[in-house]
């Protein structure tokens, strides 16, 4: 008996194991299955797929800390932020956005037209010089308006000597006011527009004004009927780019003593109102993404497309009589834009040099700037590589996950970005915290995009049978990357890091939130010297990093 029940015992131990390895099996099957069918049947190495979610889970790191403070930031804390607070923040933000953004697109749509489509006289410097605006942070600009116009500027001394106009009254011009920060923004930021308009009007098939001509239509008819259409792709573009400038500006909003979201948001961490600051936070993103979503639904709501197979270059359009206005309109802007703060700047730094303001201690703050620029700029071109090979080579729902959460930094103001890394380092990693790293990674989840869109710019002339071509070699898919495909786009990574670089040494309220005691950099420098108006010490750095910010300028002026 003992020995039966020890036979059937061990049959039905034998029956269990073949049961359970013949499901396992169908169970693995089927994940497999499923997984290439993700992957299209041609998944990514464990390594590239590794780094992939590690960049997209740094880069939703912010947001996912602002939705999550903001709420459990306690009723009490939303209330009083919407009793009075919020409406007024969302007032000063929205029209000063609403503004900024109507009149940089109206004045660049307008030097576009004239600069490219018309007989200017010197039409290709123009091109060049009316881009030059982009080299000068907003907060620069602020700084040498203010020592022009200020309430103690130039301007108004020549007024209050000035027995003539002293007679008229006191001094008209506010510049600490919406009037002020209006005019600053619109004129750093048209440069947007004017770039990517300039590049779609040289792209338009004169084909289509030729119909519009024959049917009886004069030069402004065909304007607004035929070429404003075709220009929307590229007036959405550039107002998307200066609506979330105007959205994440810091430096001369606080310059001018105007608050908007993330002026409020900067004070408030610096109180200690973590909570406050989330709940803020949370509304800046929600207007963020609002914006983002108008302009891609107006985008498809109106479409034109260039359907002519013979594409013809569009005419020179003869000024005739307009000319002289022309370029005094294009001259002035140029002058009030470029011309007057270069000077500025240029006087105070001469000024600046002859009482020593460049000596060692200026040196450190430019070695700053450069160290922690220059470790964003090697940690983005490092990281973008993979993430822009994973979604070229390797298409899927997660790649384009891991897309589009790299580009999340992009959207988000510095200060958003800074309250994320504060409290990821501050709780989990305090070994880095209050180390110029921190600054560096913030750097990283803000313009890793830049550099993305360089290198994947680059990833796109190269053809996949080059991959294919070294996998039937043997070689793993992240030896290929680093042995076929990085060589080959290494022009676009490095441009790509140059464009970080810059953005870095300008990028104010991240550093300002986030440098540990005693580590300033030329951007910090420039903003508290400027702030206590010893403009001696603030102006050769703000000169240099107008210099450096050539770079990227040069970049943009190649691809447009």
């Amino acid at each position: 008996m003992n020995q039966d029940k020890g036979r059937q015992n061990k049959l039905n131990n034998d029956s269990h194991a073949k049961v359970g390895d013949g499901k396992s099996p169908a169970i693995l099957r089927f994940i497999n299955r499923k997984w290439m069918e993700i992957w299209k049947g041609n998944p990514p190495g464990t390594v590239l797929l590794l780094i992939g979610l590690i960049v997209a889970f740094i880069m939703s790191v912010p947001i996912v800390y602002v939705i999550w403070r903001s709420l459990f930031a306690g009723a009490n804390s939303w209330m009083r932020l919407l009793g009075d607070r919020i409406p007024q923040l969302l007032w000063n933000t929205l029209s000063l956005t609403a503004a900024v953004t109507f009149s940089a697109v109206v004045i660049g749509i307008s030097l576009a037209w004239i600069v490219v489509r018309t007989d200017l006289p010197g039409k290709k410097m123009w091109q060049w010089m009316m881009a030059l605006p982009l080299v000068i942070p907003p907060y620069v600009g602020a700084v040498t308006y203010i020592i022009v116009f200020g309430p103690s500027g130039w301007f108004a001394r020549f007024w209050r000597e000035s027995q003539w106009l002293s007679a008229i009254g006191d001094y008209p011009l506010n510049i600490y006011s919406f009037w002020g920060v209006f005019f600053v923004l619109t004129m750093f930021t048209y440069p947007y527009v004017f770039l990517i308009a300039s590049a779609s009007l040289r792209k338009m098939n004169r084909n289509f004004e030729e119909v519009a001509r024959s049917q009886g239509m004069t030069t402004s008819q065909i304007f607004f009927k035929v070429n404003l259409p075709l220009l929307r792709p590229a007036i959405g573009a550039g107002a998307i780019l200066i609506s979330l400038y105007v959205l994440s500006d810091f430096g001369a909003i606080a310059m001018l003593r105007y608050v908007t979201f993330t002026a409020a948001i900067y004070y408030q961490r610096a109180g200690f109102d973590i909570p406050s600051a989330s709940v803020l936070s949370l509304v800046l993103i929600l207007l963020t993404i609002l914006i983002l979503w108008l302009e891609s639904y107006t985008r498809k709501k109106n479409k034109f497309y260039q359907t002519s197979n013979t594409f013809k270059e569009p005419d020179t359009l003869s000024l005739g009589k307009w000319k002289p206005w022309a370029l005094l309109f294009v001259s002035a802007v140029f002058m009030v834009a470029v011309v007057l703060p270069i000077s500025v700047l240029i006087y105070w730094t001469v000024i600046g040099a002859g009482m020593g303001a460049i000596d060692a201690r200026f040196i450190g703050f430019a070695w700053n700037s450069i160290k922690v620029s220059g470790l964003a700029a090697i940690l983005c071109m490092a990281l973008a590589t993979p993430i822009i090979y994973l979604k070229s080579r390797h298409p899927s729902v997660i790649s384009q996950t891991i897309d589009k959460l790299s580009y999340a930094g992009y959207a988000l103001p510095g200060v958003i970005v800074a309250l994320g890394m504060v409290f990821i380092f501050n709780n989990h990693i305090p070994s880095l915290y209050n180390t110029f790293y921190m600054i560096a990674i913030a750097f990283v989840v803000r313009f890793l995009p830049q550099a993305m869109q360089s290198g994947e710019a680059s990833l796109s002339l190269v053809s996949p049978r080059m991959d294919e071509a070294a996998r039937s070699l043997g070689y793993p898919a992240w030896k290929v990357m680093i042995k076929v495909i990085i060589p080959t786009i290494m022009p676009g990574i490095l441009a790509g890091g140059a464009l970080v670089f810059v953005s870095s040494i300008k990028e104010l309220p991240a550093t300002l939130m986030l440098r540990p005691p005693g580590f300033d950099t030329l951007a910090v420098r420039v903003y508290y010297e400027a702030s206590e108006a010893i403009y001696h010490q603030a102006a050769p750095g703000a000169l240099l990093i107008v210099l450096v910010s050539i770079i990227p300028l040069h970049y943009l002026l190649r691809k447009y």
